[in-house]
């Protein structure tokens, strides 16, 4: 059976969205990395290099963590900068170094719990008008709000566990 494309569900953007939406989105990034710890857990070296599509489970778990740093840079940027242009990144090739492609998971995944606990506290400590500032975002051509950074990157926690429960089930790992 082909990997479907989006196994959580499409993105749906949201950007205006009510104050217990929002601690819905920042619930997701809080339990994101006890979900992707619980995804791995017991994989083998050689589960953790099936791909999902074009990225090994290794390479996804690696991705999180790189993306989710750009992410909280790109929070503390927007908060302390008037509309900055944050800088993009080519994931692709960020996947195909050694580190994502051959490191430890139990690394990614540490990175991942401390940066999280550091997100959501500072999203926690956010008012409505942070939420509302924005960054410009120089590949897309887009300002983007912190809201809705917030629910992409709630969605993308999602997006990318599901990808790896979708493997472990296919191969009844």
């Amino acid at each position: 059976m082909e990997a479907p494309q989006h196994p959580a569900g499409q993105f749906i953007p949201e950007d205006n969205y009510a104050p217990s939406r929002r601690a819905d989105f920042i619930a997701v990034i809080a339990s994101a990395p006890d979900n992707l710890r619980q995804a791995v857990a017991r994989l083998s070296d050689e589960q953790l290099d099936a791909k999902y599509k074009n990225w090994t489970v290794r390479q996804i778990v690696n991705h999180l963590a790189d993306s989710h740093v750009n992410s909280y840079i790109r929070f503390k940027w927007t908060l302390t900068e008037d509309r900055p242009t944050i800088k993009a990144y080519d994931e692709g090739r960020w996947a195909a170094l050694a580190d994502s492609r051959t490191g430890d998971v139990r690394l990614p995944l540490a990175l991942l719990e401390g940066l999280h606990a550091r997100w959501v506290h500072l999203l926690r400590s956010m008012t409505e008008e942070q939420f509302a500032r924005l960054f410009f975002h120089p590949e897309t051509r887009d300002a983007v709000t912190l809201s809705a950074a917030l629910c992409y990157y709630a969605w993308h926690c999602r997006h990318h566990t599901a990808q790896i429960s979708w493997l472990r089930e296919q191969h009844g790992w």
